[in-house]
């Protein structure tokens, strides 16, 4: 009998999707359900950390649907990619209150991939806003960035729902929110569209294995939103909302069995 599960939360990538997030936390806390211990990929990785930082899940409600992404993106001329991703990091930084991983109110992960050496790296320790910023990183979209000798893209490259990131930091029960699930893609319009949705395909290819690594699984379900949308964020809260409350009670069974409740 198991009296005390540590619940860890794996946030996946999926660009604007991943504010999908947020409903799934919303619900988590209405429930009474503590997550001790959090890790994200790409923009799970943003909404891991801010909330990780100590943001009451309301204010992070009220910043996502009110924040204009659209002047936070600064166009770059093309080279190592279509975004300097300079402005976004400011904004994670201030987002993050420019803390390290060692102020968080509950342990952290971030989850990169070094593009040189077709690596995993995984963030514990240090500046949080260096690491998201590495992590939210789409590879032709965002310039990488560059952390000690790492050249650092999106964490969904290599590892689109953080699931054994969350079970290192001590985590014993996993539940892995993947907002990756789509049966069709939003018609694709220019390069942008072009280069978010190969990475998309790929990394729903990626994660069909290592999705049995999770103790439970929530997948909102958000067809033809694009990764890149600026659009939608409250539908997309909505969406995660919907997908928690839905999974919550087979979620509190699942605990009830493994805690040998009868």
């Amino acid at each position: 009998m198991q009296d005390r599960l540590h619940i860890g939360l794996a946030l996946g990538s999926g660009g604007t999707r991943g504010f999908a997030h947020i409903g799934v936390l919303q619900v988590l806390e209405e429930a009474g359900i503590e997550v001790e211990a959090i890790a994200g990929s790409s923009m799970g990785s943003l909404i891991a950390s801010v909330y990780a930082t100590g943001a009451p899940i309301d204010r992070m409600e009220q910043l996502a649907l009110h924040l204009p992404l659209k002047r936070w993106v600064d166009v770059t001329v093309p080279k190592l990619g279509l975004v300097a991703g300079r402005r976004f990091h400011e904004l994670i930084k201030l987002l993050t209150k420019n803390m390290d991983f060692s102020d968080t109110s509950i342990p952290l992960a971030v989850v990169a991939t070094d593009i040189e050496l077709g690596e995993r790296v995984i963030f514990t320790s240090g500046a949080i806003h260096d690491a998201v910023r590495a992590s939210i990183g789409i590879p032709g979209i965002f310039v990488p960035h560059r952390i000690g000798d790492r050249m650092l893209v999106d964490g969904g490259v290599i590892e689109r729902v953080p699931i054994q990131a969350v079970r290192d930091l001590g985590a014993d029960f996993v539940v892995a929110i993947d907002v990756g699930l789509f049966e069709r893609l939003p018609p694709v319009k220019n390069t942008w569209d072009v280069i978010v949705q190969t990475m998309d395909i790929m990394e729903r290819e990626v994660f069909r294995n290592r999705i049995l690594h999770a103790d439970f699984v929530v997948r909102p379900k958000l067809d033809l939103m694009s990764s890149i949308s600026f659009t939608g964020v409250s539908q997309a809260i909505d969406v995660g909302r919907q997908a928690m409350k839905a999974a919550l009670p087979e979620l509190l069974l699942t605990l009830q069995t493994k805690r040998g409740v009868s």
